[in-house]
Formats: structure tokens, C-alpha cells, sequence
């Protein structure tokens, strides 16, 4: 199979998108920890990721919350797990580690937690850069601290700019339906 790619410049830096098939398999910052780079097998064509592209500009212009998009995200059964959950992590919102990992069942596993976080290959749209420390520090991101500062800041400022703050309702108005109503797990812990 195929691997196709798009860049796309972002508020962050330069973001690569990546997918075989028809389902987003990456996005990766331009400083990445874990990050991917095209090699010679792959074949570059921007007009594959308008949807993505599309999603990703309304997130960066305010326009988006969530993000509706077939993922094909390649991971051990723990870590596709945690991924779900993250994606239910409702916008300019943060949980602990130890919450998702609570959130999972497994209250003492807020480092595996972590680790998985960490290899999330689809930053933003799965939103890791919500998943703070215990005592809210920022921790670790593959992105950079930094990035996740900005990210954390910018849904925040975001909120705040709409004239209420957040609420789950209004985070998830347009997310996929089977994401709706699931929230309350993390966000009561």
C-alpha cells in the first residue's frame, strides 16, 4: 500500500500529514519526538488531505473543536485503548494522567498511561496535548512542551472568546455521535 503525505503550515510550525488508504495514520509537528519523515517510497499529493487540511486550518482558526476523521492508527490493543479515550478529553479542558487512567480501570497505570499518550500518532486530533500531571504541570509531549503550552492556551483563549466557557455540550456539538454522552467519566474523576 501506498504512504501518502501533505505538509501544512501551522500557528505551531510546519505540521506532516500522513495516510495509507483513506484514513489519517499521522500528524507529526516539525520537532517531534516520535515524529516520521517522508522517505523515497512516499509519494507526496496534498490534494488527498483536503479534509484533513480543511479540519486541521478551522481548528488553528477557531472554527473547530473536534475533529470528524477516518483514523487508521497503528498501535498495541493498550494503546489504541488510551487514544479512544483521549479523543474524549472535551476541548479546552485537561485531565490527569491518573484520571485516564481511572477513566480506563486501571487506576494504577497513569505511567503506562502516559507512555501511550506519548506515542499518539495523530497529535491535535488526538488530543495528548490535554493529559496534564497530577499537580497540573505540563509533563512530557512529543510536540515539545512548549507546543503543548500553546495548544493548551490557545483552546483556552478560544473558549473564553466565544463569551462562556466550555462546556461539554458545547465542545461536542460537532463531534462524531459516538463520542457524545461519554465524556462525563473523565471529567467527573
Amino acid at each position: 500500500m501506498i504512504t501518502w503525505y501533505a505538509t501544512l503550515d501551522s500557528p505551531i510550525g510546519r505540521l506532516l500529514l500522513v495516510k495509507s488508504g483513506e484514513a489519517l495514520s499521522g500528524l507529526y509537528m516539525q520537532v517531534h519526538a516520535r515524529g516520521r519523515t517522508p522517505d523515497a517510497a512516499w509519494r507526496e499529493d496534498p490534494t488527498r488531505f483536503d479534509r484533513e487540511a480543511t479540519q486541521v486550518r478551522e481548528y488553528f482558526d477557531g472554527a473547530r473543536t473536534c475533529f470528524d476523521l477516518p483514523l487508521d492508527l497503528a498501535g498495541t490493543p493498550f494503546q489504541r485503548r488510551v487514544w479512544e479515550v483521549l479523543r474524549l478529553i472535551p476541548y479546552a479542558e485537561t485531565v490527569s494522567y491518573g484520571a485516564l487512567a481511572r477513566a480506563l480501570g486501571l487506576p494504577g497505570a497513569s505511567r503506562a498511561v502516559g507512555a501511550a499518550s506519548a506515542r499518539n500518532p495523530v497529535s491535535i486530533v488526538v488530543p495528548c496535548h490535554r493529559v496534564i500531571g497530577k499537580d497540573g504541570e505540563l509533563a512530557g509531549y512529543a510536540g515539545g512542551v512548549e507546543r503543548k503550552r500553546w495548544l493548551i492556551d490557545w483552546e483556552t483563549r478560544q473558549g473564553v472568546s466565544r463569551g462562556t466557557s466550555v462546556t461539554l455540550a458545547a465542545s461536542f456539538q460537532s463531534c462524531p455521535p459516538a463520542l457524545n454522552g461519554v465524556v462525563h467519566a473523565l471529567t467527573s474523576m
